[in-house]
């Protein structure tokens, strides 16, 4: 199988997927700006999107895929297509009863995860009428994920990469031309969820009948797959549920820190989406059904050699991004977002939350190609301890950066709280990245490859002459706050440039060259293709 070419093509239309979402957050920005009213939806967006890891493409896919590679290697068609059949079954009726719990219990659930609305007049109510209306959302998505995890194991990769574009398409169009029709232009946002949800499903469905596979009613949920699926799904819900938990417990703080906090804090979690989903989410939907196959014949030292090579196309394609967001923060906002209701002061209050976030890029996509190595092994468990323990040192974090740093030492600070969430959740995903690489290591699944220190440290070199290329050429903040907008995105576009070609011309000097990539052909992942 062609890995690089496979992850190539996902990460392209990934990457056409998150230039529309960025264009989304561009055009909410500006209408619905970065107050009261966007901090209600994004809360109310957050938790469907919450459960959505746990019956989707976190949770589920975990279990789901490994094994539907297992029936289709080993089984067949028949097989495999019965298992997808009552696995669908058993999802759309959960989906069900979990959106009509969570539609009746929106109060409390606000109450719980944002609390803090409360403090500010209408926004509590707000909150729980967005919820209400959205929480549907999550039948279509989750049933959506379940279709891709199905191609996936196909080798069809393009669809499920491309879905997520409708989302946000629907978005822009109910931002643009719904929103002026209601009384409250917000609610159009949650007419435009929906409709995403509704968009990204019909698509998916010609595409599964086409391979045979298009879902039936079957409701024998004693099935040996569906109960396998169940087993292994207990651990990885706990897990993604720690996760998730976690980015709850930051929301929560920002909702008592005041109006605005919550929105800035998910424009910069959504800009930090597009590095690590063009990677993260190309390489994890590539290599998780790869390992899967290589586990079921026993082929470790290939299995290890794919880790190793997708480390390091990783860390090649994340550690300049990684270095360009921290010294770019408050130019790349400015640029995207600073219009209409989104002001100057937005950008301030956003920029620090990037800079925080992009400390670590490097290991959010390290974590999406060495857990799917535990689950490939259907092996859950390590990776859920892993999360319980990053979730203790990220709240010990946030409690050391905003209680003991913040309010006590550095109190001129006080209104950078948010980026101190940010950042706890960076080091925590460090911690995470460096977990799962012990535990692969301690029981021989991976190995680094000859050489593999002495290429990160080129590659750490590279950036750092990359960076400091950026740094010398760019202009202070103050000239990007008043600077007209054409200057503005001309100039951030060169200093991305001068970034790019100094990272790649120290690379050339060290004697990388660009056909070193081209390893497509990973060792024993001939046999994938079939």
């Amino acid at each position: 199988m062609n890995i690089l070419k496979a992850i190539i093509g996902v990460s392209a239309l990934t990457t056409l997927s998150r230039i529309t979402g960025l264009a989304r957050e561009v055009v909410t920005a500006r209408v619905f700006g970065a107050g009261a009213m966007n901090d209600a939806f994004e809360v109310a967006f957050q938790l469907p999107n919450m459960m959505r890891r746990l019956f989707a493409e976190g949770a589920f896919a975990q279990a789901f895929v490994p094994l539907l590679s297992e029936y289709k290697g080993q089984r067949g068609e028949a097989a495999t297509h019965q298992l997808i059949n009552r696995v669908a079954t058993l999802q759309l009726v959960a989906l069900i009863c979990v959106s009509v719990i969570g539609m009746i219990a929106a109060p409390f659930l606000v109450t719980i995860f944002a609390s803090g609305f409360k403090q500010s007049p209408g926004k509590y109510e707000l909150t729980v009428n967005l919820l209400t209306y959205m929480f549907p959302y999550l039948i279509f998505i989750s049933l959506t994920a379940l279709a891709g995890g199905v191609m996936n194991v196909w080798r069809k990769f393009a669809i499920p990469a491309f879905t997520p574009l409708l989302l946000n398409v629907c978005m822009i169009g109910a931002s643009l031309w719904l929103a002026p029709h209601f009384e409250q232009p917000i609610y159009a946002l949650a007419v435009g969820v929906l409709a995403g949800g509704v968009a990204q499903l019909a698509m998916q469905l010609w595409p599964l009948r086409k391979l045979g596979m298009f879902p039936k009613l079957d409701f024998h949920f004693r099935d040996e797959g569906v109960k396998r699926i169940l087993k292994s799904m207990a651990p990885a819900i706990l897990g993604v549920s720690v996760a998730q938990f976690s980015m709850l417990i930051n929301t929560n703080y920002a909702a008592f820190f005041g109006d605005g906090y919550v929105s800035w804090l998910k424009k910069a979690d959504r800009l930090m989406e597009l590095p690590t989903a063009l990677l993260g989410v190309a390489i994890g939907a590539v290599i998780l059904p790869a390992l899967g196959t290589l586990r079921n014949e026993k082929r470790n030292r290939e299995y290890g050699e794919l880790l190793d090579w997708g480390m390091r196309f990783a860390l090649l394609a994340t550690l300049p991004a990684m270095a360009v967001m921290v010294v770019l923060a408050a130019p790349m906002v400015n640029v995207l977002f600073q219009r209409g209701a989104f002001t100057a002061n937005d950008v301030l209050q956003t920029a620090p939350v990037v800079a925080a976030y992009a400390v670590g890029i490097v290991a959010l996509v390290w974590i999406k190609i060495l857990a799917p190595a535990f689950y490939a092994q259907q092996d859950t468990a390590t990776p859920v301890k892993i999360a319980i323990r990053v979730l203790i040192v990220t709240q010990l974090l946030n409690a050391a950066f905003i209680w003991l740093l913040i309010e006590n030492v550095f109190p001129e600070y006080k209104t950078w709280r948010h980026a101190a969430l940010a950042l706890s959740t960076s080091l925590g995903a460090v911690l995470n990245a460096w977990w799962l690489f012990r535990g692969l290591r301690a029981r021989g699944l991976y190995v680094p490859q000859p050489r593999f220190s002495r290429y990160a440290a080129r590659l750490i070199v590279a950036a750092a002459f990359a960076t400091a290329l950026i740094v010398f050429a760019s202009p202070a903040v103050e000239w990007w706050l008043r600077a007209d907008m054409l200057p503005r995105g001309l100039l951030l576009a060169a200093l991305f440039a001068l970034g790019g070609f100094g990272y790649l011309g120290a690379l050339y000097c060290f004697g990388f060259r660009l056909r070193d990539l081209k390893r497509m052909e990973t060792p024993g992942t001939e046999a994938l293709a079939a």
